[in-house]
């Protein structure tokens, strides 16, 4: 059997990385911390633009009106910062982003590797759509499997777990 993910050619075959069965620790909580997650996440990505919003604002004044023509580039603003902060955090070394650290949680390919910046970038995106367009079946998917895997999740061959500190200290008690 050939990996659906490889380009060019069959690769072998890789097994799932985590278990719910074996090892439900990496599966305990994900859902409500990927949510808080989420809203960490999200303010890490409004604050600049709401900030750089009041400075167009206040600048729109000094300027008579002229600097306010820069309202036009806080949506594009957006999608870049945002797009940029979950290919650095998500797609770096840790496969988290700093809500996903703060809540101990990690993203991983479902083989157990770590994510790379074009897949962060993708699932970020993919999210967003499927968020959308299938906006309670996103979340609905989750809460039926036993990965705690949702829509995109599934799509892309990922799958989020606690972090190894955490599912440590959930398998001592």
């Amino acid at each position: 059997m050939s990996d659906p993910f490889a380009f060019g050619g069959s690769a072998e075959a890789k097994p799932y990385a985590y278990d719910p069965v074996t090892e439900p620790e990496y599966f305990r909580g994900v859902l409500w911390r990927r949510f808080i997650a989420f809203l960490i996440d999200a303010l890490i990505i409004c604050v600049p633009i709401g900030v750089a919003a009041v400075v167009i604002f206040v600048s729109g004044f000094v300027t008579f009106g002229l600097g306010w023509l820069l309202f036009g580039l806080l949506s594009p603003a957006f999608v870049i910062w945002a797009l940029v902060y979950s290919g650095l955090t998500l797609g770096g070394r840790e496969s988290a982003t700093i809500g996903m650290r703060v809540m101990e949680i990690e993203m991983r390919l479902w083989y157990g590797a770590p994510m790379y910046t074009l897949l962060a970038v993708l699932s970020v995106v993919l999210f967003w759509v499927s968020l959308s367009v299938l906006t309670p079946l996103v979340v609905i998917v989750g809460l039926f499997n036993n990965r705690k895997r949702l829509l995109h999740d599934l799509l892309l061959g990922t799958v989020v777990t606690n972090s190894e500190a955490r599912a440590a200290a959930l398998r001592r008690r």
